[in-house]
């Protein structure tokens, strides 16, 4: 069996200019390379998260979790539509599988040109901890380079990956920082995500 990383390719960002929350993962799944969509793993929860956060049916009191639209489309909208903006920290990197221990080689997104482009956003949330890790190590010291680090709040969330074996409702928890994300003070997410297929 091949043991070669092959050199991935990632997303282009999903935004707009009402935007004021970015999550960012690392670096998209296989399943999600392969589909050209943001979270394409059919067991990753992070759609399910993001309609339970915004939607009335939070499955709170016996209710039933709000279900994602079938259409990707339409998952964007929703997004977008809550001020939602998404895009990875890495634009390419080499790895074999999905899983965020095996990235090598890494090259970072430009921020300096997005949060110029989209200077209404200063909130970012981290889904996983290697995605807080990489955006500090590879983006942090770029933007204060660039004066544009004082205004980016951060915060880490659970990963979304189903190789994070929290339950949903833990993750759920956490995730509501999304919706309250509009508060004067950001809370710091949790950090013990560990991170996989997305």
């Amino acid at each position: 069996m091949s043991t070669e990383r092959e050199k991935l390719q990632g997303l282009p960002p999903v935004a707009g200019v009402a935007c004021r929350t970015l999550v960012l993962g690392s670096m998209p799944g296989a399943a999600s390379l392969a589909k050209q969509q943001y979270y394409g793993h059919p067991r990753n929860h992070f759609w399910r998260l993001l309609y339970a956060v915004f939607e009335a049916g939070d499955g709170l009191n016996g209710s039933e979790y709000p279900e994602p639209d079938d259409s990707y489309g339409q998952r964007l909208s929703f997004a977008l539509s809550h001020g939602i903006a998404l895009w990875d920290v890495l634009e390419a990197c080499e790895r074999k599988g999905s899983l965020d221990t095996d990235i090598r080689r890494p090259e970072a997104n430009d921020f300096p040109s997005f949060f110029r482009a989209y200077p209404a956003i200063d909130r970012v949330f981290f889904n996983g901890k290697a995605a807080g890790e990489l955006f500090h190590k590879q983006v942090a010291p770029r933007l204060k380079e660039q004066g544009l680090g004082d205004r980016i709040r951060c915060a880490v969330l659970p990963s979304s990956s189903p190789a994070h074996t929290v339950r949903f409702e833990e993750k759920l928890a956490a995730w509501r920082q999304l919706r309250d994300a509009g508060r004067s003070e950001m809370p710091q997410g949790r950090t013990d995500a560990a991170d996989g297929e997305r």
